[in-house]
This record gives C-alpha cells, sequence and structure tokens, in this order.
C-alpha cells in the first residue's frame, strides 16, 4: 500500500498481543504483495497487457474487484478500478513537478473504462475489453486489507481493535470501560461526529487532498483522478464515509470527492446505513473553515 500500517488493541497479555499482531501484519504483507500498483510483480501488476482472455485470478482480487464493480456502477464511473494508465501517468507528474501534457492525458483516458471489465464468478477470472488496460485497487484495496487484518485478529481472539492507515480506519469492539472508540473527524456535521466518537465494528474513511498532492502554478491537484477529466480533483473538499463494510468505506470516500456534495444523497439512497459527508478546506495554508458543509 506504500503506507505504514499502526494497530492498537487490547489483549489478555503482552504474547498474546504479539501472537495476534503478527499475524495480522502477515496477512496484510501477503496482500498487499497481491493488491499493490507499485510492485511490479504483484498479481495486481501481471494482469497488465493481456487482453480479451479470460485470466484466473486469487479469490481475494475476484472479490476486490466484484465490490470495486459495484460501487463503479452505482457512482457512475466516479470510482473506476481501471484508473491505473492515469495514475501512472500523475504519478510521473508529482515526481517531475510538471502536468501531464494534453495529448498524454487522453492516451490515458482511452485505456480506462470500468465497463471493459468482465468478471466470470464459475471460473474466478477476469477478461478485459479494452486494449493496453491497467488496474489500481488504491482506492479499495486498503479497506479491504485492514478489514482482513481484523478478521485475523479475531481469529486470535483480540476483538477491541484499532487498524489505520493513511486515513482508512477499521475498528472492533470498543476498547474496555469505553461505548466505542473515538475517532476525531475534524469539523464534521454533527450526526457523524458523534457516531466517529463511539465507534464500533466499522470503518471511517477519509479521502482529500490534504496529504497527497502536486501544486503547480498555485493549483493544488489532488493524488484522486477524476477518470472522466483525466485530471487530479482541485476541489478542496474532504469526504468521508462511515461503513461496516471497510472496503466499502473506502471506495466510496474516493468516489465522493469526485462526485462533490451533490453526490452525498444518491450515495446515502443507495447505501443504506452508511454515513457521508464532506467538508471544506482550504488550500492556501491548509486551514479549515468554522462552518461545516
Amino acid at each position: 500500500m506504500g503506507l505504514p500500517v499502526h494497530v492498537v488493541l487490547h489483549a489478555p497479555g503482552s504474547e498474546a498481543a504479539r501472537r495476534a499482531a503478527t499475524a495480522a501484519f502477515a496477512r496484510i504483507a501477503i496482500l498487499d504483495q497481491m493488491m499493490s500498483d507499485y510492485r511490479p510483480d504483484s498479481e495486481l501488476r501481471r494482469l497488465e497487457g493481456r487482453t480479451g482472455e479470460w485470466i484466473p485470478i486469487s479469490a481475494e482480487i475476484y472479490e476486490v474487484l466484484h465490490r470495486a464493480l459495484q460501487i463503479s456502477e452505482a457512482t457512475a464511473g466516479a470510482f473506476d478500478p481501471s484508473i491505473g494508465p492515469l495514475v501512472a501517468l500523475w504519478r510521473t507528474a508529482r515526481q517531475t513537478g510538471r502536468l501531464p501534457d494534453p495529448l498524454s492525458i487522453e492516451a490515458a483516458r482511452a485505456r480506462v473504462g470500468w465497463r471493459d471489465i468482465r468478471l466470470d464468478a464459475s471460473r474466478r477470472a477476469i477478461r478485459f475489453e479494452r486494449p493496453g488496460m491497467r488496474l489500481d485497487l488504491g482506492g479499495i484495496a486498503k479497506g479491504y486489507i485492514l478489514q482482513e487484518a481484523r478478521r485475523i485478529l479475531r481469529w486470535h481472539n483480540v476483538t477491541s481493535i484499532l487498524i489505520e492507515s493513511g486515513g482508512d480506519i477499521v475498528v472492533g469492539d470498543a476498547p474496555p470501560g469505553r461505548p466505542g472508540w473515538r475517532i476525531d473527524t475534524g469539523p464534521a456535521d454533527s450526526r457523524f461526529a458523534h457516531r466517529a466518537a463511539r465507534l464500533v465494528n466499522a470503518a471511517m474513511a477519509t479521502s482529500g487532498p490534504t496529504f497527497q498532492f502536486i501544486e503547480i502554478d498555485g493549483i493544488r491537484y489532488s493524488h484522486v483522478i477524476d477518470p472522466r477529466t483525466g485530471l487530479g480533483v482541485t476541489a478542496p473538499i474532504v469526504a468521508r464515509v462511515i461503513a461496516e463494510d471497510a472496503a466499502t468505506a473506502d471506495a466510496l470516500a474516493t468516489a465522493l470527492t469526485i462526485m462533490g456534495e451533490g453526490g452525498v444523497k444518491p450515495i446515502r439512497e443507495r447505501f443504506p446505513g452508511v454515513m457521508a459527508g464532506l467538508t471544506t478546506q482550504w488550500l492556501s495554508d491548509g486551514r479549515q473553515p468554522p462552518a461545516d458543509r
């Protein structure tokens, strides 16, 4: 995932805690090796350049992609797991400090399109209908991986858990003597903040230009890329989502960053039980405004 993972847990003793945490981090490492876009030898990267053929994939990759495509459909493509060509382009831009040229953006966009991904459950396989497609699961895999870590900890009878990485938080049972894990949401609306302050057996994902961005000619381009334009999102918003399923929270927070305020109501209607909201963040000096959106 390219990000540190922090685990807080309550266990009967230090040896039980060490054993459970070691198993959880081992599972994280395995899944990262499978789903990483950074690792050239990952299972995800080995799918590149194979158009028109059914390719067997692991149960984990299949599960994440199946959920990703459901969310792509629900968000009208604001979330798109085939955005890899654009991600690679903007990754280079962040290294060089120069915007991608329009022709390169259009060429990358021509290789992006979630509707051209086919999944076959009977053979657990994937097929790409468009040449040059490249998957990027950065907006959903992190949530899935952290949730898997929670599952492993629970298997080791450690249930009071908080796991965090890069804006995603997954929690289990409440800490001893408390109603839940207290998560500070900053300037979120009161209902959202109240839920986050007592979070139990759920996930919260945050997406926005707070940490990962590139600033060129005074404009801050988020690491979140709009597949419809091929550009990094420039709107000064931070999206937060709470859901039972961490992969869903992760993907919806990414989509909401792209959809903006108009996406809050459709997401709430399409995903009952999910809490979603946006706040505005100033871009000039990182201050946040006093009022919620």
